[in-house]
């Protein structure tokens, strides 16, 4: 894994919709958008990449943001026309997603590998002719004693939990910031280093 990063675009995946909002599978989108309001960068509809996408500048690097506003399992349509459209290699593509096999308040940054059977991934690596080889920033969302993973994922946490995530949100910005200005090495250190509350 280089340690220079060249990001040109930032997914934050997850559904649609008020009654998606803030819950366990949007935990990606949370996080773009807080990522948004740091940097001032406005997310506006844009049909033609079938997403809220935003162009703007983080610790001096431009970068563009995305929300697929598909449904998680078309993401890859909304990320495939943005990286048609501006050139952008699946190395220069972050993706900001929940992950079922992370405690609540833990994050992990890694490039490449496997898609843990996530559903946003699968459609984003199909869109991208079965390239594996981008970011990602993975938030923890925990995984449910009984077996019905869709209704855990597409719903809120509990407050304990929220208080987690949001912690681990807080830091996951910090370590966005660290990427774009001292590179690779260092947010990983500084993202897979956080201590859960």
């Amino acid at each position: 894994m280089p340690n220079n990063v060249n990001l040109k675009l930032i997914v934050g995946l997850g559904n649609i919709g008020p009654k998606y909002e803030h819950t366990r599978h949007n935990m990606g989108c949370d996080l773009l958008f807080n990522i948004a309001d740091k940097y001032r960068i406005s997310l506006n509809p844009e049909s033609k990449f079938s997403g809220l996408v935003g162009r703007g500048n983080i610790e001096g690097q431009e970068v563009r943001l995305v929300f697929p506003t598909t449904f998680m399992n078309e993401s890859g349509r909304s990320v495939g026309a943005l990286c048609n459209f501006f050139r952008i290699a699946p190395e220069e593509i972050l993706v900001l997603h929940d992950d079922l096999d992370l405690p609540p308040g833990t994050i992990r940054f890694k490039f490449g590998g496997g898609l843990a059977g996530h559903n946003g991934l699968k459609s984003i690596t199909s869109c991208l002719s079965g390239a594996q080889n981008y970011y990602r920033l993975r938030i923890g969302i925990g995984h449910p004693e009984r077996s019905d993973v869709i209704n855990w994922v597409l719903n809120r946490p509990s407050p304990q939990d929220r208080d987690k995530i949001d912690a681990a949100l807080d830091a996951a910005l910090l370590g966005i910031g660290t990427l774009f200005k001292d590179g690779v090495n260092k947010a990983t250190s500084f993202i897979n280093g956080f201590k859960p509350l």
